[in-house]
């Protein structure tokens, strides 16, 4: 599963770094996607153990992290074989809004794959205790929160043609869900 992750995240991650043309962008995001998936995956693992412990399934701790894994390195496959589409697109003169646009909407389409394969890994354990059914949720919960976070941080992945190139954003550290709500009381206000 990890060699899934590495591999497919890195080959999507040049890709969609690849708009523009820009080599260093390319290398920098195709090491970032991985270091996205992996690192998200790893922040999430204590408090999940905690919930599974919490609820009595410390046993069953690691087949739910097995399928966990799975459903990263379905994500990171799907986003592999999406790649090809991603080029097509870049190199159909796509607009950089709309190239930020189409790659979010790759890894939704990738993330659905994943929450599949999660799915199928998790009906044994939610047929022998129902009590999977919340440990399924509060991974969906507590993941989606810590990735889109990681994300931020991580940015750029696709790199503004106007922005130099570089590993991280400058204020890179900042707060996802600050910065966004900030972005909608602006918007709100006229501002």
């Amino acid at each position: 599963a990890l060699a899934a992750i590495v591999a497919g995240g890195f080959l999507y991650g040049a890709v969609m770094g690849s708009y523009g043309i820009r080599p260093l962008q390319s290398l920098y995001s195709g090491l970032k996607v991985p270091l996205l998936l992996a690192v998200s995956t790893a922040l999430c693992l204590p408090s999940f153990y905690v919930l599974y412990s919490l609820l009595g399934l410390r046993r069953d701790f690691a087949e739910a992290l097995g399928g966990i894994l799975a459903g990263q390195a379905a994500l990171a496959v799907v986003l592999a074989a999406l790649a090809p589409i991603t080029a097509f697109v870049y190199v159909s003169k796509v607009e950089y809004a709309a190239s930020v646009a189409f790659n979010g909407v790759q890894f939704l389409a990738a993330s659905l794959a994943g929450q599949m394969a999660l799915d199928r890994r998790f009906r044994p354990l939610i047929r022998r205790n129902r009590r999977h059914r919340i440990g399924r949720a509060a991974w969906l919960i507590l993941y989606v929160f810590v990735a889109i976070q990681m994300a931020w941080v991580l940015r750029p992945f696709i790199g503004s043609p106007d922005l130099p190139t570089g590993f991280f954003r400058p204020g890179a550290w900042s707060n996802a869900y600050v910065e966004v709500l900030g972005i909608v009381l602006r918007a709100l206000g006229g501002r």
